[in-house]
């Protein structure tokens, strides 16, 4: 069974490691080629005949659509056995600046702790389009985590109409046995902020608003073509039962649980769902019994979903969260 070290690739990751990215991201265009391009495109355009044959998929491709807790969007070509050195320090780059830099680390270290040493769960990584395609993608791939970028641009775009997945289990192996529940703090999640934000929202609410938002169904289950399907029953506090003022703080809401990625990504985002009208057209539920660790009514899974939108946090046996914004 082949471990984890230093030398692969998510292992390095961190601030130094970063430098370095950065210094063989320079080296791996030093002809000049291509300097205008924007990181992704570089990677892009660095890749051999033979990796694009592997790595990249049509702008249209049906996978593009796809999302599940654990998959690769190329499961035969990992990236520490299909990326050169220097590639894979561009993609760690590539990866971190999709991140904030307050949370930079911890989902670095999320990403590491979900392989669980072993090559074998190594993340994959490739593209969707070519640079001449306004939709060109770059997507990342691997347990517990999906992350998606317009790969034209530096700057971030949003998600790109595609779904995302970000979560984890801190400590998987408790006394030689598999144990993924997590206790009602989560401790060492580093998802688990959003959960916080979430709760604050219900809080404000009043003692009805509250009674309609907590509902006694099932939540939506985690089959890959079911998991950000929308809901066609009405469940839950719809938002046209809300005042312009906690419309608001639900916006406010959303923005801050999306603290995790970069800026530019959080701002097109929320003007997305300005723009399309979504806030006036969602449903916002929350799960007690046995989805309530503990029994605290501090709501671990929730879900907030409309015609153009999915957000399901689920937080038992342990965080698993899907969000897809309809471009």
């Amino acid at each position: 069974m082949n471990k984890l070290t230093r030398r692969t690739w998510i292992q390095a990751a961190g601030a130094s490691a970063g430098l370095t990215a950065l210094t063989s991201a320079d080296n791996l265009l030093a002809a000049g080629k291509g300097k205008s391009d924007s990181l992704p495109t570089q990677l892009y355009r660095s890749l051999s005949d033979s990796q694009k044959e592997k790595l990249c998929l049509p702008v249209d491709h049906p996978k593009r659509q796809y999302i599940s807790n654990w998959w690769y969007i190329h499961p035969e070509h990992r990236i520490p056995a299909s990326f050169t050195r220097e590639q894979q320090e561009v993609i760690r780059t590539i990866f971190n600046s999709m991140h904030s830099a307050e949370y930079r680390d911890a989902v670095n270290n999320q990403v590491l702790i979900d392989q669980y040493g072993e090559e074998k769960n190594a993340p994959s990584a490739g593209f969707f389009g070519t640079p001449e395609d306004e939709n060109f993608e770059f997507i990342f791939t691997g347990h517990h985590v999906t992350r998606r970028c317009n790969a034209r641009f530096d700057k971030g775009h949003g998600f790109g109409g595609a779904p995302i997945f970000y979560g984890h289990y801190p400590h998987p192996v408790k006394n030689g046995r598999e144990n993924f529940t997590e206790t009602k703090e989560h401790p060492g999640n580093p998802y688990w902020y959003q959960g916080r934000i979430f709760n604050k929202f219900v809080q404000a609410l009043d003692g009805r608003q509250r009674a309609m938002g907590l509902v006694s169904v099932e939540p939506r289950g985690e089959e890959p073509n079911a998991v950000i399907q929308i809901a066609t029953g009405k469940r839950g506090l719809r938002t046209s039962e809300l005042s312009a003022d906690q419309k608001k703080l639900l916006l406010e809401t959303m923005r801050g649980m999306m603290a995790m990625f970069r800026e530019d990504d959080v701002k097109a985002t929320v003007e997305t769902i300005r723009k399309k009208g979504v806030i006036n057209q969602l449903q916002v539920s929350w799960y007690g019994g046995q989805y309530d660790i503990g029994s605290d009514q501090v709501w671990d899974t929730w879900q907030i979903e409309g015609p153009d939108m999915v957000w399901y946090f689920r937080g038992v046996p342990h965080i698993h969260c899907y969000f897809h914004l309809k471009a």
